[in-house]
């Protein structure tokens, strides 16, 4: 013990400069690490990203389609001397002034304005009960198509009008059907012409024979 506590300056200033030597050492070690990770994490996750998205110049906002025009539907369906006068006495709002009908507007029959598609359903179990198609033309909406055997409904597919009328056999509640038909048509010549059609069993009823496939009234031209 009196041999190392006899030890002279020497050794003393030898253990002084191990300490600094492995200070230094450290302290360059920190500082590469902090090199590599790209600076500190508050500036990664803050003002670094903050910036580019100010600097960056903002997307102009969409402008709305020429071809669209929003009509007023309840409106469109009671005026049309196409549409069934059972449809237009059932055509009334469920609450306040919202009517059960849904709207669709797309390209069908290649005109200038985006057509209309009208389905008219019941208020408490929304079941279609009349599909139309309206066109521009003239200023004016024409009905070029329209469906009523219910449960109907139409929508477009790829520029497609889609019709689809569920199929209910004896016994089937409202919410069940037993199956549907969906017949496809495409604007050829101035009209729907039917493109395919497809039947589906929904495998929840027992024996029974499925209806036909409806036949779609076209509205006559003018």
């Amino acid at each position: 013990m009196r041999g190392l506590t006899g030890a002279g300056p020497s050794a003393r200033g030898s253990v002084q400069a191990v300490s600094t030597v492995v200070a230094v050492l450290t302290a360059l070690a920190l500082f590469v690490a902090a090199c590599a990770t790209g600076g500190t994490g508050a500036r990664d996750e803050g003002p670094a990203h903050a910036d580019s998205v100010a600097g960056a110049a903002a997307s102009p906002a969409p402008s709305p389609s020429d071809s669209y025009r929003r009509v007023n539907a309840v409106t469109l369906v009671k005026d049309d001397p196409h549409v069934s006068p059972a449809v237009k006495r059932g055509l009334k709002p469920c609450a306040a002034d919202e009517y059960p009908v849904d709207v669709s507007y797309g390209n069908l029959t290649g005109s200038t304005v985006e057509d209309v598609v009208v389905n008219v359903l019941t208020c408490g179990d929304a079941v279609g009960v009349g599909s139309y198609v309206y066109r521009s033309e003239g200023g004016r909406y024409q009905n070029v198509f329209r469906a009523e055997e219910s449960p109907v409904y139409a929508e477009i597919d790829r520029g497609d009008l889609m019709v689809t009328k569920q199929v209910y056999e004896k016994g089937d509640p409202v919410s069940s059907p037993s199956g549907e038909n969906v017949i496809t048509y495409a604007w050829t010549a101035g009209r729907f012409v039917e493109e395919s059609s497809h039947h589906t069993d929904y495998g929840n009823a027992a024996g029974g024979v499925a209806s036909p496939v409806p036949e779609p009234t076209v509205a006559p031209d003018g």
